[in-house]
């Protein structure tokens, strides 16, 4: 039994790929190539780089490393990816923290290697006025409720492809199949 226990514990998420589109500041969500929900988000306001000190969000494979915040409340403030205490409302002015889960991110090429060595996060932010711009300060941005959703979904080992591109998917149509904050078209 506890060996089954940590073999499932063990076993990477080989099912769940995320594809962030920087032009359409857009995230596709796939469970084995079907798609199963497109989320609005916030990449990098100093645009694409994956050289350290950038501020930018960096292209290619990655893989979701970690998972952190899973139970914690929605808006709770992270430091250091450890909750604070505080729960942060959405669009509070001058708030600008990273808030209800954390998904580090590993970069799997030569070009983005770093990108876990430089706190590369999909997370949620109280600046839910801001999704669908570039924003953050080189991690992706979400909702809090979306985040969570996606946090709840995908697991460690989910790839995460961030491309300069826009999602090859059709306009989106109003429906359960999207994320509830909506979907930029």
């Amino acid at each position: 039994m506890m060996v089954a226990v940590f073999l499932a514990a063990c076993a990477k998420d080989r099912v769940h790929t995320m594809v962030v589109s920087v032009p359409q500041q857009r995230m596709a969500l796939y469970k084995k190539g079907e798609l199963l929900c497109v989320y609005p988000v916030s990449t990098s306001k100093f645009g694409i780089s994956s050289r350290a000190g950038s501020n930018g969000t960096p292209l290619g494979r990655h893989e979701v490393a970690k998972k952190f915040g899973g139970g914690q409340p929605r808006g709770m403030r992270f430091k250091s990816r450890r909750p604070t205490g505080e729960v942060v409302r959405v669009n509070a002015p001058g708030r600008d923290p990273i808030v209800s889960r954390i998904l580090w991110l590993k970069g799997l090429e030569r070009s983005n290697r770093n990108s876990y060595g430089r706190t590369i996060y999909i997370h949620g932010t109280p600046e839910e006025w801001k999704l669908g711009t570039r924003a953050s300060y080189g991690c992706i941005r979400m909702s809090s409720q979306d985040v969570i959703e996606l946090y709840n979904t995908v697991g460690v080992g989910a790839r995460v492809d961030i491309v300069n591109l826009p999602l090859d998917i059709p306009p989106p149509e109003p429906g359960p199949q999207y994320a509830t904050s909506g979907v930029v078209p």
